[in-house]
């Protein structure tokens, strides 16, 4: 093995130690890991926002750019600026401009992909699976194609309903749903736990995974010590 390998291999099975040394309470060496995991990750971040989003968005069409392509880049410029102004407190409000308009965007994109990509998709799923003349239906059965349509858009409407919430009727009253809402809510609550364990089982056997995959790197890294040495 050359020496380079041989220095990163052992790298990783000092750094796998001294993750695995919190089983033993928190000490210096799991923050020392922690804190050189986190460098890493902001030193890679921030080199990836200076080879990818900088240098050719913003200086190399300043340098090099036509006219209409440094017009373009002036106005993320001047908010870049503006940003900076929020390390002072005296010019603070300059910065709320360029913050208003990240928090804008941001809800936008937030609420445009959840309504395209979460509602509608959804939506169109649960009528889909009524189609008797998909393949799936036609391999599956119409019966069993019907049950799982069903189940599907119970699943879909009770999942919504259960983050439905009416207008209060008075200001000092409480807000109340409607018998149906309720009752579905009930039923969208079982669905929502479902997925949720669903999604824990998932997180859960990933770090299963990642156990064993270390506790064998260390296993495989003992063993080959001794070669590693000679």
């Amino acid at each position: 093995m050359q020496s380079s390998s041989l220095f990163w291999t052992f790298t990783s099975f000092l750094l796998t130690l001294m993750i695995f040394s919190y089983f033993f309470g928190d000490n210096p060496l799991f923050r020392l890991a922690t804190y050189i995991f986190v460098g890493v990750t902001a030193g890679y971040v921030a080199v990836l926002i200076v080879y990818q989003v900088l240098l050719p968005r913003l200086v190399w069409p300043l340098l090099h750019g036509s006219m209409p392509e440094r017009a373009l880049v002036i106005f993320p410029l001047l908010l870049s600026i503006l940003l900076l102004t929020k390390l002072s407190p005296k010019f603070a409000q300059l910065g709320s401009i360029p913050m208003a308009y990240l928090v804008g965007a941001g809800a936008a994109v937030i609420i445009s992909g959840a309504v395209t990509g979460t509602i509608v998709t959804q939506s169109r799923a649960a009528i889909n699976m009524f189609d008797m003349q998909s393949s799936t239906a036609q391999a599956s059965g119409p019966v069993f194609q019907i049950i799982t349509a069903s189940v599907l858009l119970v699943g879909t409407v009770s999942s919504l309903a259960y983050f439905h919430f009416s207008a209060k009727p008075k200001a000092n009253a409480p807000a109340q749903r409607t018998k149906l809402m309720e009752n579905l809510a009930k039923i969208g609550q079982v669905f929502i736990a479902i997925t949720l364990g669903a999604l824990f089982a998932g997180v859960y056997a990933t770090a299963i995974t990642a156990l064993i995959e270390r506790l064998d790197f260390i296993l495989q890294f003992l063993q080959s010590l001794p070669g590693l040495i000679s």
